[in-house]
């Protein structure tokens, strides 16, 4: 076997095969964003947060509502808004009708940063998937949102 050649693997079903590729596949992904992201002194989940609230507008969003809308469900939402916040990038007021409630916004330097990031994202979105002719890209977005929706 060649140095660089990978060991077949066994696997007790096809499920399970692609079960393991899935993670797999994320796991690369993951890393190959968190490549394009943290030089510019954030996490890729601090990240997903900046655009939650990118998309909430000026009137932001409860921190909760923010957690449901993480790519990776996180019960840690309010250590990542106090990092932001520490940074800069987000502002907390709270809620003047439920004491218990605060809402999260994203700052001007929050928004600079995020304009930063847009086009290194956009071309790493393009070469990520750049192995795939647009009918496979379809087919993939579709057996993901399946996938997905059965574990739900």
């Amino acid at each position: 076997m060649a140095p660089d050649e990978k060991p077949p693997e066994n696997f007790r079903s096809r499920e399970q095969q692609a079960t393991l590729g899935l993670l797999r596949t994320a796991d690369a992904v993951k890393r190959s964003l968190a490549q394009v992201i943290e030089p510019h002194g954030i996490t890729p989940q601090q990240y997903n947060v900046l655009r939650i609230l990118r998309g909430a507008g000026p009137d932001g969003m409860p921190t909760l509502t923010i957690g449901e809308r993480m790519i990776e469900q996180t019960p840690g939402v309010t250590r990542l808004v106090d990092r932001l916040e520490r940074k800069g990038l987000v502002a907390r007021t709270p809620c003047p009708t439920d004491r218990r409630r605060v809402f999260c916004r994203i700052t001007p330097k929050g928004l600079d940063l995020l304009k930063e990031l847009d086009d290194p994202i956009n071309r790493w979105d393009a070469q990520a998937v750049s192995v795939l002719p647009p009918s496979e890209l379809d087919s993939l977005i579709n057996l993901l949102d399946r996938v997905r929706a059965s574990n739900y």
